[in-house]
């Protein structure tokens, strides 16, 4: 027998060899139907593993991250196994569940998979999902897995296995078709219900450009067909919040080919909204001590050489710039924090010195691979609202607090309102991936933890996933329509002040290091600002929109009065435009509107002879006429509320 502990901590005994569905067909019949997978120790398994030693197990329903994985790998799979029936001769590459959904690369030679095929494989694809095919999983060795595989010709599930260490290799297979996969996967095809093939991209084997390029079809698939409904509703809402489209309409930023691919413009009005955003850091950043630094866009190559960088992200980074000085090399900056070690080492620093807090808007240049490219989301050169904290260890959790609270208040300011904290620990089983000593890695680690109970959050915690520097916090927030996007990142770094032998004297006369603490709440502002057009739809908060107040006069005769009435408000800080173009008054209403501009006001005869103004809210109408004194008052305590509103809790 077993002791197997449930997440409420009671303890049942099994057989060993008990599987998962087992367990749950022993709690009762309705949950074995939903349940998808489980998970063993921390590691998520198929429902038809046997588990043989004493475990802590928790069932994944449809609704976990966990089992939605499993649910979208065997949906993968599925697909595969429909493109196996449909084109015989075509080669798999990878097939990997993602957040929304999964996809297969494939290689179909010279009849590449095109957008019109995807009916037929949807198709085929619920001809075999009839069938309720069971997955086997089945271990084979190394030698054995390259002669299966090789025999079928399939070019690139070879190089891949070429790769892996000697010993055990899994694969799984339904009906015909047999795949290389880890799992975990769900026990047959029978609950995926519903079935949608989205779309069919490019994507280069292995994300290399000298690669062939392969076909990426994108699926998604749900175990009820009203939930596929309700994702296509939210499919077409995203697309209609897509910030590249908005950003083009609303005149936010632009690309051009001649300056460079992931390079973005910022245009008059998306430079307004973004210089509001750092303002407004910049603002909350001070009164938490933070002080503002500048440093260049280049570094000597030896600078990312000593911070680990060059070793870690060299090939991802633009190509040295090599000056006349023989054997001198620069590279665009890919990262701050080097930059900011060295500000700190200009003084010899005290213990009463710390803790110090450098801030700054530094723009970093990567080279990402130009399939990558996605609007403001992916980008080659982007500006962080970065800083560096250097402290000392007994400041650290109280630091790391602060960092929290600021990422609160953005939060807040911004109408993010649900939001998932994860904590990135390294891999235990893979340590060269890492630098600095497995001490500090624990006391780094430990600080997050400790933190996140201090403010009762329910972190989820993820092993592989810190910086090869240090542990980490990310922080994902949910958009107006539901999807997640990762923002906020705060991380604990006691290796960096190793590499660049920073020190304070201590209380003890003696040399010490300092710790150091890595944050961006709004992660980059490019990016930042893409998900908040998604978020929004376009319509900003009053104090962050370019433009808070159309004026649109109710002919040409009235445009001198609206003129008046811009002048008075830019006196009160508000920022206004006049409307003037020949149009009727309810063509420049609707127009205005569609702009998202929230405060329309109307001028004529009327408003001019009373010195007054007609008042209408974006999304709320008309709210009468007033003088323009107490509309400029009502809006500037408008945005004072929202702006200031952390200064109360």
């Amino acid at each position: 027998m077993i002791k197997i502990t449930f997440p409420d901590n009671s303890v049942r005994e099994f057989a060993a060899g008990v599987t998962g569905l087992q367990i749950a067909e022993s709690i009762s019949p309705r949950l074995a139907q939903d349940v998808l997978a489980v998970g063993v120790n921390g590691e998520t398994w198929d429902l038809s593993r046997p588990i043989n030693e004493d475990a802590s197990i928790k069932l994944y329903k449809f609704d976990d991250v966990e089992g939605k994985h499993a649910f979208w790998h065997t949906s993968a799979h599925l697909l595969a196994e429909a493109l196996q029936e449909l084109y015989p001769n075509i080669k798999f590459g990878i097939g990997p569940a993602i957040e929304n959904g999964f996809y297969y690369d494939v290689d179909n030679g010279d009849n590449p998979i095109k957008e019109s095929d995807l009916p037929v494989i949807e198709a085929k694809m619920a001809e075999l999902q009839a069938r309720g095919e069971t997955l086997n999983r089945k271990d084979i060795t190394k030698t054995d897995a390259l002669k299966f595989f090789g025999d079928r010709n399939e070019t690139y599930k070879t190089e891949l296995i070429s790769e892996l260490a000697d010993g055990t290799i899994t694969t799984y297979t339904q009906g015909d078709f047999t795949d290389l996969c880890r799992g975990p996967h769900l026990p047959n095809t029978a609950p995926i219900k519903a079935i949608k093939l989205l779309s069919v991209a490019g994507a280069y084997w292995r994300g290399d450009e000298k690669r062939k390029q392969l076909n990426r079809i994108y699926g998604i698939t749900f175990p009820k067909k009203k939930l596929l409904d309700e994702y296509l509703v939210l499919l077409e809402e995203a697309k209609k919040r897509d910030h590249r489209k908005l950003g083009k309409e609303l005149e936010l930023f632009a690309f051009s080919q001649n300056v460079g691919q992931g390079l973005p413009l910022w245009l008059p009005k998306g430079a307004m909204l973004r210089d509001r955003l750092e303002q407004y850091l910049r603002k909350i950043q001070k009164q938490f001590g933070y002080l503002q630094v500048i440093t260049p866009h280049i570094g000597n190559k030896l600078l990312y050489v000593t911070s680990g960088h060059y070793a870690k992200y060299g090939k991802d980074s633009f190509q040295p710039i090599h000056t006349p000085e023989e054997g001198e090399e620069f590279l665009l900056k890919p990262m701050n924090c080097p930059h900011h070690c060295e500000i700190y080492k200009t003084s010899p620093r005290s213990y009463k010195d710390l803790p110090l807090r450098f801030a700054e808007f530094g723009t970093v240049y990567r080279y990402e691979q130009s399939g990558e490219l996605h609007g403001l989301t992916r980008v080659r050169g982007f500006t962080q609202d970065d800083a560096h904290l250097f402290c000392r260890p007994d400041q650290l959790k109280g630091e790391f607090l602060k960092v929290m609270d600021i990422i609160f208040i953005i939060f807040k300011a911004l109408d993010f309102k649900e939001y998932e904290v994860q904590i990135s620990l390294r891999d235990p089983n893979n340590s060269e991936k890492y630098i600095g000593t497995d001490e500090n890695w624990e006391k780094a680690e430990r600080a997050i933890i400790e933190a996140c109970e201090e403010k009762g959050l329910n972190a989820r915690v993820e092993l592989g996933e810190a910086a090869f520097y240090g542990p980490k916090l990310d922080f994902m927030v949910k958009d107006a329509i539901g999807r997640r996007w990762q923002l906020g990142t705060i991380q604990v770094d006691y290796n960096l002040p190793e590499r660049f032998e920073l020190e304070y004297t201590g209380a003890d006369n003696q040399k010490h290091r300092p710790v150091m603490i890595h944050r961006a709440p709004f992660g980059s502002m490019e990016r930042f600002v893409a998900v908040l057009i998604e978020h929004t739809g376009g319509k900003f908060p009053l104090w962050l929109t370019p433009e808070q107040v159309a004026i649109l006069p109710i002919s040409e005769k009235f445009n001198d009065y609206a003129n008046r009435v811009a002048a008075q408000l830019e006196e009160q800080d508000i920022r206004v435009f006049v409307d003037e173009r020949n149009e009727k008054i309810g063509r420049k209403i609707r127009d205005n509107e569609m702009k998202k501009t929230p405060y329309l006001l109307i001028v004529g005869e009327k408003e001019e002879e009373n010195n007054e103004i007609s008042v209408r809210k974006h999304g709320e109408g008309d709210k009468g006429i007033m003088k323009i004194t107490t509309f400029a008052e009502n809006l500037n305590a408008e945005v004072d509320r929202m702006m200031n509103a952390w200064k109360n809790n």
